[in-house]
C-alpha cells in the first residue's frame, strides 16, 4: 500500500507539474501578445523584457531537462517572447503610421481626442503635428515633481501648438474635490461638492459657488482649462459592492434629491467657469441607478425614460441650461429602454435623439474614459466611430493615452471607407471652434495670453442669473 501511495503521488506531483507548465506557457503567451492591453497599462514598460525573459529562461530549462521529450512545450514557451515582441512591433508600426499622417483629414479627426500621458515625450509629436485636441493631467504627471513643474509642462506644450500655427490644446483634469482630487497634494486637497447638500439653500449655493471657484482658480494657475467635475449622479441606496474599486458613486454624488444635486451643482460649475476654467457635468445617463462599476463591468439601467426623465436626468437638463458652455460627460451606462444595444457613450439614440435634438443641447460633449472594459468588450473601433457619428465631440482616453493611436487608427480606416457621417464631423467642427477650445486662453507662468475669444462669451448673462437669484 506505501508503495502504492508514493506511486499516486509521483504521478500527481507529476500531472501537476506539467499543468503548471502549460498553464503558465499559455498566460504568459496571451500576456505578451496583449501587452498593450489597458489590464497592462500598471505594468507596462516592463511588462515586455520581463515576459520575453521568462520565455527564453523556461526554455533554457526545457533544454536542460531534454526538450526532445516535450517538443510541443518547448514550441509555446517559444511563442512567448515571440508574442510580446510582435504585440509592441504591431504598436510601433501603427504608431509611425499615425505619427506620419500629413493629410489635413487626420488633424480634422485628431482634434476630437484628449489623451492622458507620463512622460511629455509621448505628446510632443502628437501636439506639433496637430493630431490630438488635448491632454490630461493626473496624479502620475505630478509623482515626484511640483506643480509649477507641471505648469511648465503645459506651458511648453502650448507654445509647441502656438509655433506650429495650431490652436491651445484643451488641458483636462479630474478634480471633484473629496475622494477624486486627481492633482493634491500639489494643488489644495478641498472638499466634494456633496459636503455642502446639508446646509441651507442659500448657505450652500454660496459655499459651492466658492468651492467652485476655488478649485477653478487651482487649476487655472498650472494651466488647466478643463475640469470634469461636479458629479451629477444621484446618490442611491445600493448594498455595497465588493467590486466596486473606482465607481464609488455613493460617496461621490452630492444628494438622492435632484433638485439638490442641481443646486449644488449649477452654483459650483459657475465658481468654476468663473475662475477661467470650463466645468463637466458627469456621468449622463446617471450613474447613480448602475449596479456595477462601468470601469470594468457591463452597467445596465433599467428604468423607462419618463422616470429618468424625471429624476436623474433633471439636473443635468438644470446645470446645461445654466450655462450651455458646460461640457456634458457621457458614461458607459446603457440604457435599456432606449438603447439597448451599446453604452451611452457611443449611442445615436442617446447622444443625437435626447441630448442634442430632445434636448437642444448644443455645447461640447466629451466621452467618460474610453479606456474601460465595457467600450473593450463592445469593440474600440466600432466604438469609436459611432460616438463620432452619434455628435460627441470629444473622445477621452486617460489612462492609457497609448490607446489614442488605436483609436485614432480605427477612426481614420472609418473616414476612407466613408463610413464617418460628415455632416456630424462638420456640426463638431463647428461646436469645437465656436465653444472656445481654438480660442482657449493659455494662462502660463501667472501671465495671462489671451489669444481669442476666452473666457466664455455667455458667462456674463449666467452670472447675472446667479446674482438674480441671490447666489454670489
Amino acid at each position: 500500500m506505501s508503495a502504492l501511495a508514493w506511486t499516486v503521488r509521483v504521478l500527481r506531483g507529476s500531472v501537476c507539474r506539467e499543468a503548471a507548465w502549460w498553464g503558465g506557457g499559455l498566460l504568459l503567451a496571451f500576456a505578451g501578445a496583449n501587452i498593450h492591453d489597458p489590464y497592462m497599462t500598471p505594468v507596462k514598460g516592463w511588462s515586455l523584457p520581463l515576459i520575453a525573459a521568462a520565455g527564453l529562461c523556461a526554455l533554457l530549462v526545457l533544454w536542460w531537462t531534454g526538450v526532445g521529450r516535450r517538443p510541443m512545450l518547448a514550441l509555446l514557451w517559444l511563442a512567448v517572447p515571440f508574442c510580446a515582441v510582435g504585440a509592441e512591433a504591431v504598436f510601433q508600426i501603427r504608431k509611425a503610421q499615425i505619427l506620419s499622417l500629413a493629410d489635413p483629414s487626420a488633424v480634422e479627426l485628431g482634434r476630437h481626442f484628449i489623451v492622458g500621458y507620463r512622460q511629455v515625450e509621448e505628446v510632443e509629436a502628437l501636439a506639433a503635428r496637430g493630431l490630438i485636441g488635448g491632454i490630461f493631467v493626473s496624479r502620475h504627471n505630478l509623482a515626484g515633481r511640483s506643480a509649477e513643474m507641471l505648469r511648465d509642462e503645459i506651458g511648453h506644450l502650448q507654445e509647441i501648438r502656438r509655433r506650429a500655427g495650431l490652436p491651445p490644446l484643451a488641458v483636462a483634469a479630474d478634480q471633484e474635490g473629496g475622494i477624486v482630487s486627481r492633482l493634491s497634494p500639489w494643488l489644495p486637497h478641498r472638499a466634494a461638492p456633496s459636503a455642502l447638500a446639508e446646509l441651507p439653500s442659500d448657505e450652500r449655493r454660496a459655499a459651492a459657488y466658492a468651492l467652485g471657484q476655488a478649485h477653478g482658480q487651482d487649476l487655472q494657475s498650472i494651466g488647466v482649462t478643463i475640469n470634469l467635475a461636479p458629479v451629477l449622479d444621484l446618490r442611491r441606496d445600493h448594498p455595497p459592492d465588493p467590486l466596486d474599486f473606482h465607481s464609488l458613486i455613493a460617496q461621490r454624488a452630492i444628494s438622492d434629491d435632484p433638485e439638490v444635486v442641481a443646486e449644488v451643482a449649477t452654483a459650483y460649475a459657475g465658481g468654476v467657469a468663473d475662475a477661467g476654467v470650463r466645468p463637466t457635468a458627469k456621468h449622463f445617463p446617471g450613474l447613480g441607478r448602475a449596479q456595477r462599476d462601468t470601469h470594468h463591468f457591463r452597467a445596465v439601467i433599467g428604468e423607462p425614460r419618463e422616470v429618468l426623465e424625471a429624476t436623474d436626468w433633471r439636473p443635468f437638463r438644470h446645470v446645461l441650461a445654466a450655462d450651455p458652455q458646460t461640457l456634458l460627460m457621457v458614461g458607459h451606462a446603457i440604457v435599456e429602454t432606449v438603447d439597448p444595444d451599446r453604452p451611452a457613450s457611443h449611442s445615436g439614440r442617446l447622444v443625437d435623439g435626447v441630448i442634442r435634438r430632445d434636448w437642444g443641447f448644443d455645447g461640447l460633449i466629451v466621452t467618460d474614459d474610453m479606456v474601460m472594459t465595457p467600450v473593450y468588450q463592445y469593440g474600440l473601433c466600432r466604438a469609436v466611430v459611432e460616438a463620432l457619428n452619434a455628435g460627441v465631440d470629444l473622445l477621452l482616453f486617460a489612462l492609457d493615452g497609448s490607446q489614442f493611436y488605436r483609436a485614432m487608427a480605427c477612426a481614420v480606416d472609418a473616414g476612407k471607407r466613408g463610413r464617418l457621417d460628415q455632416a456630424v464631423l462638420a456640426a463638431s467642427d463647428r461646436r469645437l471652434r465656436d465653444s472656445g477650445q481654438t480660442n482657449a486662453i493659455g494662462r502660463l507662468g501667472g501671465v495671462s495670453r489671451k489669444i481669442g475669444a476666452w473666457p466664455f462669451p455667455h458667462w456674463s448673462p449666467t452670472m447675472s442669473r446667479l446674482q438674480a437669484s441671490g447666489r454670489p
